[in-house]
């Protein structure tokens, strides 16, 4: 019985070249499809909207410099928002005198956004020198490489 177990053990056991070859197709493929899912997943509530999934913004002063209520060069504006197409939504804001934009702001309006800051815009830049501009807002969210708008809104902003 000593010698039949001591020539079990002896034994090897080696694979041969198409096993190596067909375990290794196996593992790739398996990796391939887990990454191409991975991918494919809609992230930061991206996909499709909800049908009936619009969106509404409005406007909110912040900082109101000369206390007429109204936006003005200088004034710190932000949003109030409300949809239900993503969890992660953005607000995305442009102010342009005679179609050349003097003033471009972007923030995601979500409690993991990691610039909360960036929330409260202030209606100023180096290439907003003087004068009035008017302003469009959009409340938006990314699907892939597409922005989704939901919402819209249309302010002008005084000297």
């Amino acid at each position: 019985m000593a010698k039949k177990k001591q020539n079990y053990l002896k034994q090897k056991k080696s694979f041969s070249g198409a096993q190596i070859l067909l375990f290794t197709l196996v593992f790739a493929t398996v990796g391939a499809v887990a990454i191409w899912q991975s991918l494919a997943a809609p992230h930061g509530g991206g996909g499709k909207p909800k049908p009936g999934s619009g969106g509404s913004i409005s406007l909110v002063m912040v900082t109101d410099q000369n206390s007429d209520g109204l936006p003005n060069r200088g004034d710190t504006v932000t949003f109030n928002i409300s949809q239900t197409a993503t969890t992660e939504p953005h607000v995305d804001l442009k102010c342009s005198q005679n179609g050349t934009v003097v003033y471009g702001a972007t923030a995601g309006f979500y409690d993991s956004y990691p610039w909360p800051w960036t929330k409260n815009m202030t209606l100023s830049s180096q290439s907003w020198t003087g004068g009035a501009a008017d302003c469009t807002v959009s409340l938006q969210y990314f699907s892939g490489s597409k922005v989704v708008v939901l919402a819209t809104l249309n302010f002008h902003v005084n000297v």
